[in-house]
């Protein structure tokens, strides 16, 4: 297997190959960073490399695998950590170049779990500013280009991420999905990502400011990678605010499981927002067909979110607040959306309006398994196709294209965004299922059976070739 290959292998396989000493993980780190230093400067994925952190570890596991019979799930396999988790040692810059020497001196929990799987961290992957915006361009750095068409974006907040698994610059990635940034850069780079269901991966060692609505969990290229990293992050950490048990079997048992006979509903749009372009359709409509096709029962139905979007749009915004940035450091938009916090009797309101909407929306699932919607309602904008907007008119474009996003988010139910083809600008197409509350084994059980009929992993970017 040729060096190219080997960075396209999906993350299971590669640690297989580690255990039978086929590849050392210092091969792939070096792979890896050489493939960073190529591309890197085109894409503007990685804000930090840790190279010599990561050829460090790389050889120390390199020597465990000749000494050593237990070894972790994921042992020797590179990863790539948002940069708005903390990796002791490495730069946490939340997208802002105001916080470029903060170097946490800690790990989160989430990448505690990580380096427990046995994962090689390769660096910081690129996120807008604050995590806020559905394309990854914050003031001081590269922008995010998309490695199946450089002029546009692929996503954010956790582009940058995205775009390194899709360009071939790490095995599989961690990002983190607020109102989509996960299933959103997922969708845009012909990935899988799963945002998990409220309280299956832990935040500690921090609290939790947004009410629930965000969560860490995989970007990967295929079905089996995300649910097997799923297993590892997945956990609950002494004082969570809310938590769920241990799956049982694993994600990955799910993931190689027939999903039965599922009740199916489907939208091309919702409300108040109405219908999605026609290939965001397009790809709904296909997996429609693939869906019945597999004997699934899918029926129509056109949900309205019409009373989510102000509490939504109160909860969410308060985490700009909530960052402590002052206002002049900020881009317009978040600068617009820290004028526009309310007070805290205002943001509790705001939770409460959430939650009861919340309630409205997992009650259609009284009668559903999946929910299959679009990820975006309209295919990828072009670097910096915003930018010469109004503040006001680029945070309306922005609630408009994620519009299917939030609702997840809201309720904490589970989602998976999955590749199902491309768009006539060569950027993949995608959907989102989403699974009731606690039940990402029936959307990965499902996601893997329509990834199996519709087979992805076979497609590369030109971009990574070169």
């Amino acid at each position: 297997m040729n060096e190219t290959d080997l960075a396209f292998t999906p993350a299971l396989e590669l640690a297989k190959l580690i255990r039978r000493r086929e590849v050392s993980p210092l091969e792939l780190v070096e792979i890896y960073l050489s493939r960073i230093q190529q591309l890197n400067p085109q894409l503007g994925s990685y804000f930090t490399v840790a190279a010599d952190l990561a050829i460090a570890d790389a050889t120390a596991k390199t020597e465990l695998v000749t000494t050593t019979t237990e070894l972790p799930p994921f042992f020797g396999v590179p990863i790539s950590i948002k940069d708005l988790n903390a990796v002791a040692g490495v730069p946490c810059t939340y997208g802002s170049p105001a916080l470029l020497n903060n170097i946490p001196e800690f790990d989160d929990g989430v990448v505690i779990r990580i380096k427990q799987a046995g994962f090689i961290i390769l660096g910081k992957t690129a996120t807008s500013e604050l995590g806020s915006f559905p394309y990854t361009e914050p003031t001081g750095f590269a922008p995010a280009r998309n490695p199946w068409n450089l002029e546009y974006t692929p996503g954010g907040s956790s582009g940058g991420a995205a775009a390194a698994v899709a360009a071939g610059l790490c095995a599989i990635a961690q990002g983190s999905d607020g109102g989509g940034s996960i299933r959103g850069p997922a969708a845009c780079c012909g990935l899988v990502g799963i945002k998990p269901a409220r309280g299956r991966v832990s935040k500690a060692p921090v609290g939790d400011r947004l009410a629930g609505i965000a969560a860490n969990g995989p970007l990967a290229r295929t079905v089996a990678d995300a649910a097997a990293m799923l297993d590892t992050m997945s956990g609950y950490v002494t004082g969570d605010p809310y938590w769920l048990p241990d799956p049982e079997p694993s994600f990955l048992t799910a993931a190689q499981t027939h999903p039965g006979s599922l009740r199916i509903a489907f939208a091309t749009g919702i409300l108040p927002f109405g219908e999605a372009d026609a290939n965001c359709q397009r790809a709904v409509l296909q997996t429609v067909k693939l869906l019945e096709q597999l004997g699934h029962q899918v029926e129509q139905k056109f949900p309205d979110f019409s009373a989510l979007v102000e509490p939504f749009k109160a909860v969410w915004q308060s985490g700009i607040a909530g960052a402590g940035l002052p206002s002049e450091v900020l881009q317009p938009v978040n600068r617009l959306l820290l004028a526009r916090t309310g007070t805290v009797g205002e943001y509790i309101q705001a939770v409460y309006a959430m939650q009861m909407v919340a309630r409205q929306i997992v009650s259609l699932f009284d009668t559903i398994d999946v929910f299959l919607l679009p990820v975006y309602l309209h295919s990828p904008i072009r670097v910096g196709e915003w930018t010469a907007l109004s503040p006001e008119d680029t945070f309306e474009k922005i609630v408009n294209w994620v519009a299917p996003c939030p609702a997840a988010n809201a309720t904490g139910q589970p989602a998976i965004a999955l590749p199902v083809g491309f768009d006539s600008n060569g950027v993949p197409m995608s959907v989102q299922l989403v699974g009731k509350p606690a039940a990402e084994a029936t959307i990965i059980s499902l996601a893997a059976q329509l990834e199996a009929a519709n087979p992805w992993i076979q497609h590369r970017p030109v971009v990574a070739i070169h």
